[in-house]
């Protein structure tokens, strides 16, 4: 364990942030790329196949929203860096649920950067402490990265909404179990005219290649109409968006 180092945490803390983002756009592509996967999938019929795919997006989506937690918090201590640095056997209350976190959760990531801050952390702190919140002792480990770690199999109900979104994303429509059938099943959206007797074989809608999601779209419109925020309440805001999920 590295003794404790001021300028070397700020550089891990700083360094850690940039891995966190990359990751997180990287696992984002991945995800983009698995739902075109599970889109042509239903379009096969290839139901259950589809619906084991659609547990490991949803195990990712939730992994990214540790990650993304992890990186507020990042943020946080590189605000809050003085109250930090301080001489205390224990974190600053400003500090403390940043400091918990983080020791908690990096050994679930696979973040180097990550591993050596907490180990940083560590050490300053003490070993006493470490192990209490390595416990989670008096709850000092937030609500909100506790349930990010729990690995539970997703219900039918979940994973059914994912496939219902998923496939309106590419021009599909799928009928969860017992909708068209035992195992569900899945139909192409098409005009009108195309489903009326004369009119020939229908054409297979073609998938687009990476369509935006809903809410991507209403990401990019809500970016471009804000008004500039400092940023404590640019960290308090996105808290507050991840309270929700």
């Amino acid at each position: 364990m590295p003794p404790w180092n001021a300028t070397k945490a700020k550089v891990q803390l700083r360094l850690s942030v940039q891995r966190l983002r990359t990751l997180q756009e990287k696992k984002e592509a991945q995800a983009k790329s698995t739902r075109r996967d599970i889109a042509t999938l239903l379009e096969r019929g290839k139901i259950e196949t589809a619906r084991i795919k659609v547990e490991n997006i949803i195990n990712e989506d939730i992994y990214l929203e540790l990650l993304e937690l992890l990186e507020l918090y990042s943020e946080l201590l590189i605000a809050r860096f003085g109250v930090l640095e301080q001489n205390t056997p224990e974190p600053d209350p400003a500090v403390s649920e940043a400091v918990c976190a983080v020791i908690y959760a990096a050994p679930r990531t696979e973040l180097k950067e990550l591993h050596i801050l907490r180990d940083l952390l560590m050490h300053k702190y003490g070993r006493e402490f470490a192990q209490g919140v390595m416990e989670n002792r008096d709850n000092c480990v937030s609500n909100r990265v506790m349930r990010k770690l729990v690995l539970t199999t997703p219900s039918s109900e979940l994973v059914d909404a994912y496939l219902v979104e998923i496939a309106k994303g590419y021009g599909l429509t799928y009928s969860p179990r017992n909708d068209d059938g035992p195992e569900g099943g899945v139909r192409e959206e098409v005009a009108d005219d195309e489903g009326k007797e004369g009119s020939g074989v229908k054409t297979p809608i073609k998938l687009p290649e990476m369509p935006p999601t809903e809410g991507e779209e209403k990401a990019v419109a809500v970016e471009k109409a804000k008004p500039p925020e400092d940023d404590f309440e640019m960290l308090k805001k996105r808290f507050e968006a991840l309270k929700k999920r």
